[in-house]
Parts: C-alpha cells; sequence; structure tokens
C-alpha cells in the first residue's frame, strides 16, 4: 500500500512515455506541494507539462484534500480541468469522483502525489498508477513536519530494501 508504482522529484519531470507504456489514459492530480507549493505559487513549467499531457489525449483532475475551493478552482481554471475539493484522501470518496468526472477505468488512471499516507495509499487501494513526488516546498507545521520525517524512513527503508 505505501510503495508508488513510479517516484521523480517534481511532477514535470514525468515523461509521457512514461503514461504511454503503461496505458494511462488519464491522471488524477495533487494540488499543495505537487502543483503549488505552499505559498500557491505553481512549479515552473506546470502549465507546458499540462499542455503536453492534453495533447497526448490524456484526461486530467485535481483531487485536492483542501476545504478551500476558491485555492483549488484558481488553478483548476489556469489550467482549465475539472477538480473536486475536500478528496478525504486516502479514503476512497474524492478519487471516486475524480474517476467519474475522468469516465475512464482505475486501472487507466495515474494518481500524482507528494504524499504516501494520502496519495499513494487512495491511488493503491483502487488499483490506480501511483506516482510520487518530491514536496515542493517546506511544511510549516509540526505535525506535517513530523509526518514528513516518517514518509522519508519508509522510503528509504524501501529503497534499502530494492538494491
Amino acid at each position: 500500500m505505501l510503495k508508488p508504482k513510479a517516484k521523480f522529484k517534481k511532477i514535470t519531470d514525468i515523461p509521457m512515455d512514461l503514461f504511454i507504456n503503461n496505458n494511462i489514459k488519464g491522471i488524477i492530480l495533487d494540488l499543495d506541494n505537487t502543483l503549488i507549493d505552499l505559498d500557491r505559487k505553481p512549479i515552473n513549467d506546470l502549465d507546458v507539462w499540462i499542455s503536453k499531457v492534453k495533447n497526448s489525449n490524456i484526461k486530467l483532475c485535481i483531487a485536492s484534500n483542501t476545504i478551500r475551493k476558491s485555492k483549488v478552482s484558481d488553478v483548476a481554471e489556469k489550467l482549465q480541468i475539472p477538480y473536486v475539493c475536500f478528496s478525504k484522501k486516502p479514503l476512497k470518496y474524492g478519487l471516486k469522483k475524480a474517476k467519474n468526472i475522468l469516465d475512464i477505468d482505475y486501472i487507466e488512471i495515474a494518481e500524482i502525489g507528494d504524499q504516501l499516507f494520502t496519495d499513494v495509499i487512495g491511488a493503491n487501494r483502487l488499483k490506480m498508477f501511483s506516482i510520487l513526488t518530491d514536496p515542493i516546498g517546506e511544511e510549516k507545521f509540526y505535525v506535517a513536519k513530523l509526518k514528513r520525517k516518517f514518509e522519508r524512513f519508509i522510503l528509504n527503508k524501501q529503497k534499502r530494501g530494492e538494491k
């Protein structure tokens, strides 16, 4: 449940070939620390990467755990993609809503996010292609920082097990 199918430093590092080679027809995107930093600044060249995805005929949808609808809608409108707020990942609720928007089978969907305990677990529970990215920025709150330390511990343990 905690192991992503692929891992990249940032979303814009993910090549279109990965999606094509794995029969991915839709992508569910996390928002915070994946597309935008905690100050709401988008990652460099995000719009270029989104255009490449769209030109590859891959559907997109944002699924964010945030309850701030305006935060998600602002980014979604700029990128011209649909969205789901308060998706409650790793629960299935929001990811199912995003899947219904994409109108694609789960096994043809990749979910991209920066957190093991929400994005990767949520995607793996639904048999989606889970992709983990490094968080764009540093967490500001103690609980989030603690969770990141635990995630790094698990990722390091996974990496040691692959050698």
